[in-house]
């Protein structure tokens, strides 16, 4: 008995570094799948946020009577495109926009403001892979007869350059 009590203690130290050793590498590996879990939770949780307030200024723009709601129609490259502008011209809008094909490397759509002169910026965006996206508008000084979205450079441009691809009636 004497002689082999150094190999049970033997294998029950072996055994129990085995266990730790598992135990340590399991958790390890959880911790590592719960942390990327936990960001990508808080990436979702701010996406939502984000349509959230979207949401939220949309309603908010249509509850006041004097807010327009715009139809955009495609054109060009995009014939299948279709859009809605919720305009209130002291508080802005909010563009939506379904069936645009996500742009091109380097490239994205860039709203216009069109009132009595020049076509002005109004932002850049783009679609998911649905080809949805929503972009909220700061309010214009002088009007705005049209809303026009084309495709171009990503950082935007002061004129547009590229192809009209949703457009308002005049």
């Amino acid at each position: 008995m004497r002689g082999s009590l150094p190999w049970i203690v033997g294998t029950a130290a072996a055994a129990i570094v085995a266990a730790a050793l598992t135990g340590a590498f399991v958790a390890g590996r959880y911790e590592g799948e719960l942390g990327q879990m936990a960001r990508e939770l808080a990436a979702t949780r701010q996406r939502l946020q984000r349509e959230v307030a979207l949401y939220r200024n949309a309603a908010d723009l249509l509850r006041d009577p004097t807010t327009q709601v715009v139809t955009l129609r495609g054109l060009g490259p995009s014939p299948g495109a279709t859009g809605r502008m919720i305009w209130h011209p002291a508080a802005g809008g909010q563009l939506v926009v379904a069936n645009l094909p996500p742009a091109p490397p380097g490239k994205a759509y860039e709203l216009w403001t069109i009132g009595e002169g020049a076509p002005r910026p109004a932002g850049v965006f783009r679609v998911d892979a649905l080809g949805r996206a929503t972009h909220r508008v700061e309010p214009v000084e002088g009007g705005v007869r049209v809303f026009a979205v084309t495709l171009e450079p990503e950082r935007g441009v002061p004129a547009p350059t590229g192809p009209t691809v949703l457009a308002s009636a005049k």
